[in-house]
């Protein structure tokens, strides 16, 4: 019964999140990225745009029925679908939830559209960051559109 509560205090204090770790701040870090990538976007700067997923072949995106893998898969399925400032049109991210799962990873839901001359496409997306050396970055997207 004497070893009880230390007991106790070790694993109260075992499931708390290291110091230094502040959800809000790995939020506000990922808020960031979102708002560069819509940045860069309407700049019509896809290389930018793409310095918010991770570089890796494990990268992960699916949208359309279609999953792909890997960072230069991206970017090339990218540059194909929006070729010029036309088809890429302005871009706008909302209703950004961030959810922490750990002080590594992060799910993200959001809507986006395009505002384009002959149409407003817009859909919805589900983001997992995870936090590298270089900082937070996407390595899933999953995207889908109202078309």
């Amino acid at each position: 019964m004497k070893y009880l509560i230390p007991v106790l205090l070790i694993i109260l204090f075992s499931c708390q999140s290291k110091p230094g770790f502040g959800p809000e701040t790995a939020k506000k870090e990922i808020r960031a990225i979102l708002t560069e990538q819509q940045k860069a976007w309407n700049r019509n700067d896809i290389e930018t745009y793409m310095q918010g997923y991770y570089k890796s072949d494990s990268l992960r995106f699916a949208s359309g029925g279609h999953v792909s893998y890997g960072w230069e898969t991206t970017l090339n399925r990218y540059k194909k679908g929006y070729p010029d400032k036309a088809a890429m049109g302005t871009l706008t991210f909302s209703k950004i939830d961030i959810k922490m799962l750990s002080e590594t990873s992060a799910l993200v839901f959001g809507k986006w559209e395009l505002e384009r001359a002959g149409d407003h496409p817009w859909g919805l997306f589900t983001l997992i960051f995870r936090k590298a050396p270089c900082g937070w970055r996407i390595v899933h997207d999953h995207t889908s559109s109202d078309k």
